[in-house]
């Protein structure tokens, strides 16, 4: 078994829906590395973040991503931190790691519109976004095997990249029509 495809990045980025639709385009299965979590540990991500603190989730959460990557035959959505945690980089070298690349100002307006709770950036997202993309930006680079940008723009083109990259251009991707590319592989939207 090998996983098709993790995909990395700042908190909303889009890293579980573009996850979901490549999934859906291949047609194999998707998980989001906070839905396994909660699934272990019987707890929202908010109650563990609550009870154990961000050291106790994130110890949590490098022993289910390091499973995943091991057991799972489908597609991978990892939490914004993951890659905080130096054991869960280590682990994603050799796989098809997938950066979903967001300015900030984007980010942060997908983030106050959004019904998801992220408890890192629940209080000033400007700020606090700014804050994460400095600590973290090296980090998702690092483990990066391609990135690909996103914007306002439809989700469409960001998974049809993803596919191109992959190598599966002619993949249906999310709108049902069959994707002619020429895109050079490892090119950022």
């Amino acid at each position: 078994m090998s996983v098709k495809a993790v995909f990395v990045g700042m908190p909303g980025s889009g890293k579980t829906t573009v996850g979901r639709l490549v999934a859906q385009s291949l047609g194999v299965e998707f998980a989001d590395s906070d839905e396994l979590i909660e699934r272990t540990a019987g707890r929202t991500v908010p109650e563990i973040f609550a009870d154990s603190g961000e050291r106790g989730f994130r110890k949590i959460e490098a022993e289910v991503i390091a499973t995943a990557l091991e057991d799972f035959d489908g597609v991978l959505s990892l939490g914004g931190g993951a890659i905080l945690t130096e054991s869960t980089r280590g682990v994603l070298l050799g796989h098809p790691v997938f950066l979903i690349d967001v300015r900030e100002e984007e980010l942060v307006r997908r983030l106050v519109h959004s019904s998801t709770v992220r408890p890192l950036v629940q209080h000033d997202p400007v700020r606090q976004v700014a804050e994460l993309h400095a600590a973290r930006g090296s980090l998702y680079r690092q483990v990066a095997t391609h990135t690909v940008a996103s914007d306002s723009g439809p989700v469409v083109g960001v998974v049809r990249r993803v596919l191109d990259l992959m190598g599966h251009p002619e993949v249906v991707a999310a709108t049902g029509k069959k994707k002619h590319t020429s895109h050079a592989k490892g090119e950022t939207l």
